[in-house]
């Protein structure tokens, strides 16, 4: 058993704890993504997106299509992540995660950089992922720039 103070390691590929019982629908379908693209499940993770989807990671928005599309896109994410926070701005869901090791992954000299992204979910599926700026990492378009 671990405790305070203890110094065994943590395992980033487990899913991490549920969503607080006050936490918005978003913020929970946000949670799941990272938890299931983390554990490696890809497939899982893009199931959580809806048809059609546009996605920024660091480029100009591009509007996904089709489902091999999506799982395309959530394979190309080296990183895993774990959510630390969510707040609403200008319809979106912005999430701030720290970004880990993920199975299947090469997160590389990434992991424990901070990223965010704008979320807007239509029917508990995420409709658009844009990355956006945060004080310490990459920046990306703005949520509103996108095609859709």
């Amino acid at each position: 058993m671990v405790g305070c103070g203890d110094s065994a390691p943590k395992d980033d590929r487990r899913p991490a704890h549920r969503a607080p019982p006050h936490a918005s629908p978003d913020a929970k379908v946000i949670r799941r993504w990272a938890d299931t693209l983390r554990a490696g499940d890809v497939e899982g993770a893009a199931r959580l997106f809806g048809v059609p989807a546009t996605v920024a990671n660091g480029e100009s928005p591009q509007r996904l299509t089709t489902a091999a599309g999506i799982l395309a896109f959530n394979a190309s994410l080296p990183c895993g992540a774990r959510l630390l926070r969510t707040r609403r701005r200008e319809g979106y869901t912005i999430a701030t995660f720290r970004l880990t090791e993920r199975r299947g992954g090469d997160c590389g000299a990434g992991v424990g950089d901070i990223a965010a992204t704008a979320f807007k979910l239509r029917a508990g599926r995420i409709v658009e992922w844009l990355r956006v700026p945060t004080s310490s990492g990459p920046t990306a378009p703005p949520p509103g720039s996108s095609t859709s």
